[in-house]
């Protein structure tokens, strides 16, 4: 069975990190937790299980049995699990590892209904122009032909896009479905490329340094609570962000802490990525010897700052959208009118 492209929606994920730690806590063996899972099973997640189980049978680690599956576990779980069943705290870690999971669930739908309100007006915008120009717009340009009205230069662009629509609407559907097509490959098989363009927008550039950061502390909450050294937490924390310039930031830092220098110092010389409380909190975890429990704090607050984000980017996005939408709506049907208004005043002058 190939296993290498098998996905799972983050609720299946969820639950399914969640039933197996509510079962080991409670004591039952990994084999019989596998085995009441699979009772209820479907689809990839009954594969997954399935698999696991011909893997626990023949004697293999659970997080052998589950790196097969690199799109549903990433390497920070594989690693968290590896390290907890060397430790014997599988069942400590699989609790964690669930209330992570659901806090990045809860972190991934803000961001989500944040985009969703300006992905409904223009989707609305997109319907409303469609409409004019397909059945509007023709009805009125019979008129203006049969008047020989001399037409200003925005209502002959309206005109001349509605023919366009009318007359050539395979061109243009092959046209749309050839871009789509292009752009789904190119975001395919050129992710990094395309990410990084979008990324060098400045308010997206914000954004998704914010949720990279959450994402980091995170990750090395998880990692170093499960024992996992400095050193490698850090090696699998860069591969949790999306910002290059993030990622070298990490990568200098764990040469600095290999070098044997303090993880706060190695911030320090980062400052465009690092503020100035989250060294504050990182020098106070290394201190007292809680530089875990530092990361929890720190993504905790990491992510109250992206929600706050989220909403006020919302707030102010909400109006302008509106706005911009009456003024080109306006502006068209303006276009419409002006040639009937400047009609209706040739004929009333005679």
């Amino acid at each position: 069975m190939k296993t290498q492209h098998i996905t799972l929606s983050n609720n299946d994920q969820l639950s399914m990190i969640s039933t197996f730690s509510t079962l080991i806590n409670a004591g039952i063996p990994i084999l019989e937790t596998v085995d009441s899972l699979l009772e209820d099973s479907k689809g990839n997640t009954k594969k997954i299980l399935e698999s696991t189980r011909d893997d626990l049978v023949q004697g293999k680690p659970l997080h052998l049995c589950f790196s097969k599956f690199p799109e549903v576990f990433g390497k920070v779980t594989i690693n968290i699990i590896k390290a907890s069943e060397e430790a014997g705290t599988l069942d400590v870690v699989l609790k964690d590892l669930k209330n992570q999971v659901q806090k990045d669930m809860e972190f991934i739908d803000k961001i989500k209904s944040a985009l969703m309100y300006p992905l409904i007006i223009f989707v609305v915008f997109l319907g409303v122009l469609l409409l004019i120009l397909v059945v509007v717009i023709p009805k009125i340009a019979v008129v203006f032909s049969q008047l020989k009205v001399e037409l200003p230069l925005p209502t002959k662009i309206l005109i001349f896009a509605s023919n366009t629509i009318l007359h050539n609407t395979l061109v243009l559907l092959i046209g749309l479905l050839a871009t789509g097509a292009g752009i789904y490959f190119l975001f395919k098989f050129q992710k990094k490329i395309v990410l990084r363009f979008l990324y060098s927008f400045p308010i997206i550039s914000t954004i998704v340094k914010e949720i990279d950061l959450t994402r980091f502390f995170r990750s090395m909450y998880l990692l170093l609570s499960s024992g996992i050294i400095i050193t490698s937490a850090l090696q699998l924390a860069e591969e949790v962000v999306m910002r290059k310039d993030i990622a070298k930031s990490i990568a200098y830092t764990q040469e600095s802490v290999l070098a044997g220098r303090r993880l706060s110092d190695a911030f320090k010389e980062n400052r465009k990525i690092f503020s100035g409380i989250m060294i504050r909190i990182i020098e106070a975890g290394e201190k007292t010897g809680t530089l875990d429990k530092s990361m929890q704090d720190m993504s905790d607050y990491m992510d109250y700052q992206v929600s706050n984000m989220l909403k006020t980017l919302t707030s102010l996005l909400e109006p302008f959208m509106l706005v911009f939408m009456a003024a080109l709506v306006g502006g068209m049907m303006l276009s419409i009118i002006a040639p009937i208004y400047g009609l209706i005043s040739q004929v009333g002058g005679k």
